[in-house]
Parts: structure tokens; sequence; C-alpha cells
């Protein structure tokens, strides 16, 4: 199938064509037939599969036919709810590239940076607003947002908002919008809990599921290292210096310890970066472009940060501190051998987290490469038990979610939500 066999609108063809789509990737092939039929979609797919785009360009087709060439005032249409900045920035590019030869308007608000250009731009009018769940709600609250004539409502991303404790923020804004909406989920990962969840809010739901959620691409090399807790920063140096790694994607489960990291690093004379939550917008968004840019070799990020980088030629990933969360791991290693490329997931995994890699294994069913042949394996003595290690008390270590909502993704957590 190609693109021109959807039956979308020339506008929208022609701007695909030019940036290089001529094929639907198996998730857009699927769900752009059923999103354009109007129907309530539950969307799972791997990270690198073209989810954006599996919305966004039905979502525009539909809006064009709606606005055409109308002068009127616009009215929000569409909104996209996404959990972190970084995403939502990644969709509203999306957007623009997709309805460049349409007179759609999108606009993208997130909190962390001045509310007065957001709300300048919200006076003026658009039709697809993407955002972030707190400032959305604050800006519908002081007024500057009406949803009244909103047809598509997308939950993007939807395992990681609720992870991030954002499940009551969630609810609020579905409340907000018009009972008739379309409303479509898309996530990386999709748990039965959430799926539950999600019948909550959708009508008579379509499901299309490209990938199983514990499935990891084929052309990923993994790798695991059993290595002393103490010991995994001087694992990581010899791993760059070694093996003369470059592009490398590490990833930490608490913001001080990705800072900790990149400082060892520094020391070391490799160039090194952190991305979190603690980082202003600006800051985040500079340290992500000097990586694309191969200025900095070696980014490290929390799991929350992460979602937003997306970067098709990304050779590898490092867990340097493992996941407590099984499908955390598979959103994590699909970071690289994105578009066909082929990469390397690296796995450390101390003694306090044996019980996180047997139930990453249980999960992914692979028989992951174990190296041996390191200085710095474990010593003697039993790793701890996996019952003690697999009960994450906070699944949000990261800490990039507001504090105010620490307690309800704690809340959330205990019924395992993600």
């Amino acid at each position: 199938m190609l693109f021109e066999d959807l039956s979308l609108s020339k506008s929208i063809q022609k701007a695909v064509y030019e940036h290089g789509y001529t094929t639907p990737t198996p998730i857009q092939e699927q769900a752009i037939p059923l999103i354009l039929a109007g129907n309530d979609l539950i969307g799972c797919a791997q990270t690198g599969t073209g989810k954006t785009a599996a919305f966004a360009i039905p979502i525009i087709h539909q809006l064009h036919r709606i606005v055409g060439s109308s002068k009127k005032a616009k009215q929000i249409r569409a909104l996209v709810v996404t959990p972190t900045r970084e995403l939502a920035v990644q969709i509203g590019q999306s957007f623009d590239t997709y309805a460049k030869y349409t007179n759609l308007t999108q606009l993208t608000i997130f909190g962390g940076v001045s509310q007065n250009p957001q709300v300048d731009a919200l006076k003026n009018g658009i039709d697809i607003l993407i955002a972030t769940p707190g400032r959305l709600l604050d800006l519908h609250k002081q007024g500057f947002i009406d949803l009244d004539h909103l047809h598509n409502l997308v939950l993007d991303e939807a395992d990681q908002m609720l992870d991030m404790g954002f499940v009551n923020d969630v609810k609020k804004i579905v409340k907000l919008t018009p009972k008739n909406r379309q409303t479509l989920f898309f996530s990386a990962t999709m748990p039965i809990a959430i799926r539950e969840l999600a019948e909550m809010f959708l009508t008579n739901p379509e499901t299309v599921t490209v990938s199983p959620v514990s499935s990891t691409a084929e052309n990923v090399e993994q790798r695991v290292y059993f290595v002393e807790k103490g010991e995994k920063r001087n694992l990581l140096y010899n791993l760059l210096q070694n093996e003369n790694l470059s592009d490398v994607l590490v990833f930490s489960r608490t913001k001080h310890g990705a800072d900790n990291v990149v400082k060892a690093l520094r020391k070391k004379g490799i160039a090194a970066e952190a991305i979190h939550g603690d980082k202003s917008q600006n800051a985040r968004q500079r340290v992500l472009d000097a990586f694309k840019n191969k200025e900095v070799g070696v980014l490290v990020a929390t799991d929350i940060a992460a979602r937003g980088i997306d970067i098709d030629q990304l050779p590898y990933v490092i867990n340097f501190d493992l996941p407590n969360i099984p499908e955390t791991y598979v959103h994590r290693i699909g970071r690289t051998g994105r578009a066909g490329n082929g990469g390397i997931a690296i796995s450390f995994c101390g003694k306090d987290e044996h019980g996180y890699w047997k139930d990453i294994q249980k999960l992914i069913k692979v028989d992951v490469k174990t190296i041996t042949d390191h200085p710095y394996p474990w010593h003697a003595g039993s790793p701890e038990s996996t019952s003690t290690a697999a009960k994450p008390k906070n699944s949000n270590r990261s800490g990039d979610a507001h504090k105010s909502r620490k307690s309800n993704a704690s809340k959330q957590n205990k019924k395992r939500w993600y």
C-alpha cells in the first residue's frame, strides 16, 4: 500500500511525499482508515514506528474538510495530550509538516515557560492544540481554552501519563470535552490495566496492535553485564573508551543519578550531558540539539525526559540503571534500531536489580547475551530476591513529575497502572 491509496486529500499527500513518505508503516496503514471512518481507536506500537503520523495525518484530513478555506474565527477542534514537553514539541512539528499545504494552525503548550505567548496565540485562534496536562488545565481554568467545539481527542503515551501520576488530570480533561468527540489512545506499551482505563473514555473502540508489548526489535542486539553497583560508572567509562562508542543514550533512574554520571564522565574527558525535569525547557532543547548534532557523545536521561528523544540513527542505548517496570525496558531499547537501522542495547545489572532483570526476561522471552569478560563482575554473594527487587515503591523515580502529583503517582504505581 502507498499513501496515495489511503484516500487522503491532495494537500496532505503532497506534504507527506515531500517529507519522504511513500509507503505507510504498519501502524499507519491500519490506523489511518479506521480514524478516517470516525472510529475511536486504541493504538499500540513500539516507538519509532510512526504513531504520531498515524493519528496526525487523518486528523488533519478531517479538519481540512471541515474548516476548508473558511475565514471564520478559528476554534480548537483537535486536542493532543502528551506527558512531556519534548514530546509535545515533537508532535507539534509533525502537525506543521503534514498540514503544510492546508490553512490549519497548531499550538503547542507546556509548563516551565511563560504562558503569555501561549495565551496570545490562543486568543488569535487555532485549530489544533498539543498540550501537557498541567498547563492545559491551568489555562482552561483561567478561561483561555475552550474545548466545546472539539472533534478529536488524542491521549498519546497514555501509559507514561498514568505512570507520572496524571490519571486524575486526564480524567478532568476528558470531562471538559464533548461526548460526541472521537477519542484515540496511542502508546508504545498497553498493559491490561491501561486498556481497562481506556474503556472509560472510548466508545466501541477499534484496536490496532502492531507489535506485542513484550516484543523487542529484532535488529537490536541486546547484552547484559552483571556488575557491582559501585562499579557501574567505571564499567561505563571502560566501554566508551575500549569499544570507542559514540552517540550513546544512557538511562538513569533518577535525576540526581543522571547528573552524577555526567560529572564522572566529564572528569575523565568524556563529553556528556544530562536531560531531565529539573532543567528548563530551553536547556533541555539545547542539550538535545547538541546530542543530535554530535557535539556531545553521551546523553544521560531519565525515562520521562527521554520520551521526547526522536533520533532515527541512534546506535547505542545503555541501561545504567535497570527499570523496575519490565515494559519500560522495551520502550528504552526501542530508542535504537529505528527506521530499519541496527542498534545495540546494553544493560548493567547490579545484585539489587537481579529481580528486575528476571522480570524483564520473563516479558521479552529473548536469550540476551551475557558479557562475562569485563573487569567489574559481581563479587561473591547472592543477589537480592526477586520479590524484594521487583516491588516498585514508586515508579516515578526519575522525579520529573510535579511534586504535587507524587502522592497520586505512588498510589497508581501500587495498582500497577503501567
